[in-house]
């Protein structure tokens, strides 16, 4: 047991639900509350009736007590005990139950919020904050003239990029009947009982939930690639192919409305990106058959759903030549079709035309053929735009004859969705190492006689020797050419990338991005690899480049260097060549895990914030068009938390009508999985984009230098005591070890990629994802706060601290980036739990070390509490969050058995308990906590 130590209260160690009750209208929150009991019951019911009486008694126990451990009734010590030395086959449907009922939570949850907005809109208020309707309001409000909003949106530009999670990898059949509960129980929301074909939907939840007890949550085998892929491609089907379109249709029409002369968004604004298969940074499973499988698996889902649709279309265009007339082009189109059948159904023909091109394209440009082919013998479509040009003839025509809703159905659906998803369906970034591309280029220029030792070089005379060889139009490599095994595979990817944008368009491998990148060299050596695969080419009067170059600036000290390294790469004419050639258009990443990592949250936040005004002045200096990639996590201590107030709180510069963001982790499914769950959160990441851009947000004024530098200072404070403990705190990394499931992320099936980038002990060398993840699990969250309260006291103190207080009050008053940090801040300290985090604080068998370290962990956290309510002046930590204060009040007791048992397994499997289930119990707390957290990694 993990003693108190005097100066740590019982409130700090106890769940933040019992020290601050949520303050909510029981009216508000009960039709949730009937809903989580509802389907929390049929459950319950399921798990008597297919695990008998002792398991089901064995969660409602725990359930129970559960609750009285919130309401501090029990000691938590004695939930504890309930499972020593319980049966693993007692153990492992317990867990299953709890993560199931995480499941369900969720989907009663995101029915409330849908409630919720319904009955805001039925009161005629004014729409909300985020929401596109609220946005234009704002737009109009600010009077812009044409040329600012054409200015300001010129290649907008807004991509939710999709990337691999070890938690992110449920079952598709586990997919399907959470979609299907969720449909079930938004009828139940709006009064029905039955179906529409006459089923009960009570009998129906029932049979779902059975569905669901009796899968398997996990795979047996280690998570693969080819995994990943699919089940990132999944959310095509289930909610973007609807909801893209609508969305861009939606906000181009809105804007060209409202500015008529400025010839907006000629092209989509939003556009999906993808890092599965392409990101092989500490990855060695990303190999060139994966980038070939990643690039051709997206082109087949959206040619496939093209001719699903064309199908439909034309059964659903029937109107006959005798009725109505077509215009001359219609008539053109259809005359190409081959087959003499349906001579006075002109549309029918016409689409059937359109089937037979995109057919054979498929035939051409796929690997594998999709359902509803049709072999007319007509000529593939060469582009994308040749396929949306005989669309569009459909469309035009239609119109002509007073058919405008048929056109903006399903047809104006389509027209939509090819503009966006081309043959490409989306974005695959390639992503690799610096250090890689210095060992792979320094051999290719051996081997080519160039220079023996290029590693060797200082940097000036890098630069000065690859500039020179972008240039040449000799290659470095001939066939003969005798390779490393790593040289080799780079390359073999590399070349893997050229065929895609070969076979599917440029747009099918938008982006080259390098992880630590430290110098302009490091940018060169990218750029030579793409040169070598003919992705590059610079030597002519037109230059070719279809693939950028993006810089990932990760680490606190990169991040502090990435403007004069910016600054630097753009005063090279070769580089300013390559990036005039893409429309004077560079795209910089910004990396917020490895820099929490590096030098806690709010240092990590500030130095991202510092280095976008930097980067943006760079921009302004030199006449580019800055677009910045920002790679958050789906936690907090990941750059994480709601993407709209995120976006907002950029500083000015910043967003300048573009930018793109990693989406990864549970996020995936709370965010796209359903339609109305997709549009609500792309219109708020394009609702944010369009205000950053035309308006001012960040609402310091002349203010802004005063608070640039009390920040300077609170990141510099908060950087030291993080560092005190994380990088100087002598067995710190053995604590870290023993009381998380780290080394489990990393020994077990979770996830196709390594949890460290090189074999080391080392935290630097461990992935930001691990990292995190370990943290949330053990409900510690360390990186989403730790340092913060210490850097806030410290500062406070060496001033007058009146004054030095109303400072940071009103900073949290006027600014949003200011106020978001907070916000999000709060919101990991309301996940956290420092009790539960004392159960797993027991794993560290050296008594010293633990309280060394935990101590310091549970000083800090009250501490950091404390500054949070003294800035803010709330004493409710989430009374800016009503959604998460409803979520952590309602449902996060029933977490509770799952870190106790996740405790108790990891105890036996480190004693050398090597029987499967156990470790396969692990895996299930891991997955079960990941999903009611909804963003532990």
């Amino acid at each position: 047991m993990v003693e108190v130590s005097e100066h740590v209260s019982e409130a700090a160690l106890a769940p933040i639900g019992a020290v601050q009750r949520t303050r909510l209208g029981r009216e508000a929150t009960e039709p949730m509350r009937a809903d989580i009991r509802m389907l929390g019951t049929i459950l319950g019911d399921t798990v008597r009736e297919q695990s008998g009486d002792e398991v089901f008694d064995l969660v409602e126990r725990a359930r129970v007590e559960s609750f009285r451990v919130r309401r501090s009734e029990i000691d938590r010590a004695e939930i504890s005990h309930m499972f020593d030395g319980i049966d693993i086959h007692l153990a492992i449907p317990i867990i299953r139950a709890f993560s199931h009922f995480a499941l369900l939570a969720n989907v009663a949850e995101d029915i409330h919020r849908e409630r919720r907005r319904h009955v805001h809109v039925d009161a005629g208020e004014p729409p909300q904050d985020s929401s596109l309707a609220a946005t234009y309001a704002k737009l109009d409000s600010a009077e812009l003239d044409s040329a600012t909003v054409a200015a300001a949106l010129k290649g907008a530009l807004v991509s939710p990029v999709i990337t691999a999670h070890p938690t992110e990898t449920r079952r598709r059949t586990v997919f399907v009947a959470q979609h299907r509960i969720t449909e079930l129980m938004r009828l139940h929301a709006e009064g029905h009982r039955e179906t529409s074909d006459g089923r009960s939907i009570e009998r129906e939840l029932r049979r779902q939930v059975l569905t669901l007890w009796q899968t398997a949550l996990i795979r047996l085998h280690r998570l693969q690639i080819t995994d990943e892929i699919d089940v990132g491609l999944r959310y095509y089907q289930a909610a973007l192919f609807e909801v893209i379109p609508q969305v861009n249709a939606e906000v181009r029409d809105a804007l060209r409305a409202r500015w008529p002369n400025a010839e907006l968004l000629c092209a989509p604004i939003l556009q999906p990106g993808s890092w599965i298969g392409g990101d092989r940074d500490g990855n060695p499973n990303v190999t060139a058959a994966v980038v070939r499988r990643a690039t051709s698996s997206a082109a087949f889902t959206a040619l496939a759903h093209y001719l699903s649709e064309l199908t439909d279309l034309e059964q659903e265009l029937s109107m006959s030549a005798r009725l109505i007339s077509v215009t001359t082009e219609l008539a053109e189109l259809e005359r190409s079709c081959p087959e003499q059948a349906r001579a006075d159904e002109p549309y029918r023909r016409a689409v059937r035309v359109i089937r037979g091109r995109l057919s054979a394209t498929a035939a051409q440009i796929l690997d594998d053929e999709p359902q509803q082919l049709l072999d007319l013998g007509l000529e593939p479509y060469a582009t994308p735009d040749e396929l949306r040009a005989d669309l569009d003839i459909v469309d035009v025509s239609l119109r002509t004859h007073g058919s405008a809703l048929l056109a903006e159905d399903r047809l104006g659906l389509l027209r939509e969705g090819v503009h966006v998803f081309g043959f490409h369906l989306s974005g695959l970034d390639m992503r690799q190492n610096s250090d890689v591309h210095e060992e792979v280029v320094g051999e290719l220029l051996a081997w080519a006689g160039v220079h023996p030792d290029y590693r060797s070089l200082p940097e000036d005379q890098r630069v000065e020797l690859l500039a020179d060889e972008l240039t040449t139009r000799r290659p470095l490599l001939s066939d003969r050419a005798r390779l490393s095994e790593l040289a080799h595979k780079e390359l073999s990817v590399v070349e893997a990338a050229a065929h895609a944008v070969k076979r599917y368009g440029p747009a099918a491998v938008p982006n080259y991005v390098i992880s630590m990148c430290q110098s302009v060299s490091d940018v060169l050596e990218a750029a030579l690899l793409l040169k070598e695969t003919g992705l590059l080419d610079v030597s002519g009067p037109e230059p070719y480049c279809p693939v950028g170059i993006s810089p990932l600036f990760e680490t606190i000290d990169d991040l502090h260097n990435g403007a004069s390294i910016l600054h630097a790469m753009l005063e090279l004419p070769i580089y300013r060549a390559v990036v005039a050639a893409r429309g004077d258009s560079q795209e910089v990443m910004l990396g917020y895990s490895d820099s929490n990592k590096d030098g806690g949250y709010l240092t990590a936040n500030w130095a991202v914030y510092r280095a976008e005004l930097a980067l943006a002045e760079v921009a302004r200096k030199t006449g580019i068009r800055l677009r910045l990639f920002h790679g958050r996590g789906g936690t907090v201590g990941r750059g994480g938390g709601p993407s709209y107030q995120a976006i907002l709180a950029q500083p000015p510069g910043a967003v300048n009508g573009s930018l793109r963001l990693t989406e990864q982790g549970e996020v995936i499914a709370a965010k796209y999985a359903e339609p109305l769950l997709a549009q609500r959160n792309l219109e708020s990441l394009v609702a944010a984009t369009l205000e950053s851009t035309l308006l001012d947000m960040e609402g310091l004024g002349d203010a802004a230098e005063p608070a640039y530098a009390v920040l300077e200072e609170i990141a510099s404070l908060a950087r030291d005591a993080y560092s005190e403990l994380v990088h100087e705190t002598p067995g710190f990394v053995e604590y870290f070890k023993a009381s998380t499931p780290v080394s489990e992320i990393g020994s077990l099936n979770i996830g196709s990629r390594p949890a460290s980038r090189k074999p080391t002990e080392s935290i630097a060398d461990l992935r930001a994802i691990p990292w995190v993840l370990a943290w949330s699990q053990s409900r510690v969250m360390l990186p989403g706060w730790y340092g913060t309260g210490s850097a806030f006291e410290q500062w406070i103190a060496a001033g007058d601290e009146q004054e030095r207080v109303a400072v940071l009050r009103e900073l949290y008053r006027r600014w949003p980036f200011f106020r978001g940090v907070l916000s999000n801040m709060a919101q990991v300290l309301a996940k956290s739990d420092l009790g539960l985090a004392a159960r797993y604080a027991e794993l560290v068998a050296d008594e010293s070390l633990r309280h060394r370290v935990f101590d310091k962990i549970a000083d800090e956290h009250q501490r950091t509490i404390a500054m949070h309510k003294l800035i803010t002046g709330q004493d409710d930590l989430l009374a800016d969050n009503a959604a998460l204060a409803r979520s952590v009040f309602n449902r996060f007791p029933y977490l509770e058995p799952l870190n106790h048992l996740q405790v108790e397994l990891l105890r036996r499997y480190r004693s050398g308990d090597d029987d499967e289930l156990v470790q396969r119990g692990i895996l299930l707390t891991m997955n079960g906590l990941a999903s009611a957290l909804r963003n532990s990694g």
